[in-house]
């Protein structure tokens, strides 16, 4: 045992002091921390842990946004494009950009200048649910971190994109995949997993961030058992997640679902770390009589012992795949440290971060069919019950009746991630106006294969529009401005100091407006559909800002009606970066 131990142990110490050496003027927890109130650098997916997406900077303004011109471009090249969700991190005068098939890219900021790139070695047999990106890497020490479409987590130098260390999180073969952004927290990494169309079991895990070697591991469906290891590897049962079997009819908690796979937002002052989970498996919610914790759920982790503190579950018995993985931005409403969050299935959510009581949930999209309000007192839907898609097993064409449901499974709002500015007191809120005809059909899960029981058909709802995006306000629900458009919003928003909103869209335009008034003051076509989040950071005196443009994504995917209006949209893959002319 000694004998074989040794080896691993001078590794993990040689991979750590060379880290730590490199590292000298690397990202420290103490930065991270102040992420959110500094310019310089972006250093976490969310300009800060708390996701709230805003800059300080003010450089750039309504009163000069107008001037942006480009300073640089470069092309992720190849034949690889396909979707780019990836949000830049920005440090030492590098960017460090993720592209799809798990590639990595590290250039020069200023100048776009390609340092070095790092393309991951897929198998074949991976199964991404929908296109094959990622969006986003993380910083700490002298590591940049990301996960890849085979459901391994690599740390690559800063300086060179040698591999430090990598740790395979799961089996891609059996449906799991990563695509968020990890977390870093107090040097730990914190991570989820995709694959809920598989049949898989969510969960959020805790790396020495240095290292790689597992910390924690917290399953995010209701009687599975969580785990702490100590530095030799030796695993050390945690307490289970919930109680086995009490909302989860038979079996089917052991292919549960509930994946995690949008990651994490982490708030200093309550000192736990946020994660979305997403659809219960299998879609047919009549196989799983039951509320099936934690699906469809904001779990709030105690970062030090990774156990759950407290859930508030927006979709009880999801019989739509409304994903709840959407981020839970943090913020300061009346006195209190609260969190808001745009559900999937189109509600907008305001919890109070340390209990999650639920303190306000009112619509965000303008027609909800699946209920008619959430009642406060409760924290529960009041459901449509005729607008659940039906029992096949009781109907004789081998399929349950079929419902229109608004929002579409796609969502109110997906992955894009909002924005929050405190100067207004307004979430900027990318949203989708769609809906869909969606049925069940029998289903059984097999190691692998789709887990779904449904059937679908997603509709327009509008003429005009698809997309939206909206100021509202979390205290009344009153949608302040909108902007809206023609193909769906996939793309993140960034707000800043200086007065103003961000986002990109499908139609290849990267736009800026009065965070006040919501009127375009700016506009970029970069030559592709967005479907990123701008970022933005200051570098020698001088505001950039940034955004990857690439077409792609769930939405030509799965998108049925939706994605045969919007076929003209071509693919891309580069990244934007601008700034104010020299005076």
């Amino acid at each position: 045992m000694q004998a074989r131990l040794l080896p691993f142990l001078v590794a993990m110490a040689c991979a750590s002091l060379g880290s730590q050496a490199a590292g000298a003027a690397g990202v420290t927890r103490q930065m991270i921390d102040a992420d959110a109130r500094t310019g310089a650098d972006v250093l976490t997916w969310g300009l800060g842990t708390q996701g709230q997406r805003y800059s300080p900077l003010r450089q750039v303004n309504t009163g000069n946004v107008g001037k942006l011109v480009p300073a640089w471009a470069f092309s992720f090249g190849g034949e690889k494009q396909r979707g780019q969700e990836s949000q830049p991190v920005i440090h030492d005068g590098k960017m460090f950009v993720t592209a799809s098939y798990s590639r990595l890219f590290a250039l020069d900021a200023a100048t776009g200048r390609k340092l070095w790139k790092y393309e991951h070695r897929l198998p074949d047999g991976i199964m991404p649910c929908c296109d094959v990106i990622n969006r986003g890497a993380a910083l700490y020490d002298n590591l940049v971190i990301f996960g890849t479409l085979d459901a391994q987590l690599v740390a690559l130098n800063q300086d060179t994109g040698e591999v430090v260390w990598k740790e395979k999180v799961d089996d891609y073969a059996a449906g799991y995949s990563m695509s968020a952004a990890p977390l870093i927290v107090d040097g730990l990494v914190l991570t989820g997993v995709s694959g809920g169309e598989f049949g898989v079991v969510g969960r959020v895990e805790a790396r020495d961030a240095k290292t790689g070697a597992l910390v924690w591991t917290r399953p995010t469906v209701e009687g599975h058992m969580g785990y702490t290891y100590d530095p030799d590897g030796n695993r050390k049962e945690n307490g289970v997640s919930g109680t086995a079997g009490k909302s989860w009819p038979g079996d089917l908690w052991k292919t549960g679902g509930a994946a995690t796979w949008l990651g994490g937002t982490y708030d200093p002052k309550t000192g736990l770390a946020y994660f979305g989970t997403g659809n219960p498996a299998p879609w047919n919610s009549h196989l799983r009589k039951g509320d099936n914790l934690y699906s469809c759920s904001t779990v709030a982790i105690d970062v030090k012992t990774g156990r759950i503190v407290w859930h508030y579950q927006n979709t009880p018995n999801d019989g739509w795949d409304f994903d709840g993985v959407n981020e839970f931005v943090t913020f300061d409403m009346d006195g209190k440290r609260v969190g808001g969050k745009a559900d999937r299935n189109g509600f907008f959510y305001v919890n109070d971060a340390a209990t999650g009581k639920l303190l306000n949930a009112f619509p965000f999209v303008r027609k909800v069919t699946w209920a008619t309000s959430i009642d406060l007192a409760t924290g529960r839907p009041n459901y449509v019950a005729e607008n659940r898609p039906g029992d096949p097993t009781s109907a004789t064409e081998g399929k349950g009746r079929t419902v229109f449901a608004a929002p579409s499974f796609l969502g109110g709002k997906n992955q894009m991630p909002m924005a929050y500015s405190p100067d207004t007191k307004l979430f900027y809120v990318p949203a989708n106006e769609w809906g869909m005809d969606i049925w069940n059909e029998p289903i059984a899960y097999k190691k692998g294969a789709a887990y779904l029981g449904a059937g679908f058909t997603i509709k327009t709802l509008n003429d005009d529009y698809i997309g939206a995006l909206r100021a509202i306000d979390p205290k009344t629900g009153k949608i302040v401005w909108e902007q809206k458009n023609g193909a769906p919003l996939w793309g993140g928003v960034l707000t800043t100091a200086g007065n103003l909103v961000f986002w990109g869209t499908p139609e290849g335009y990267l736009k800026a407006a009065d965070a006040k008034t919501g009127k375009v003051v700016w506009q970029f076509q970069t030559g592709s559909g967005v479907v990123a989040p701008p970022v933005t950071w200051e570098q020698d005196g001088v505001q950039y800002v940034s955004v990857v443009s690439g077409w792609g994504g769930a939405v030509p995917l799965w998108g049925g009606d939706v994605a045969r209006k919007v076929n003209y949209l071509e693919q891309g893959g580069m990244v934007w970066v601008f700034k104010l002319p020299k005076p």
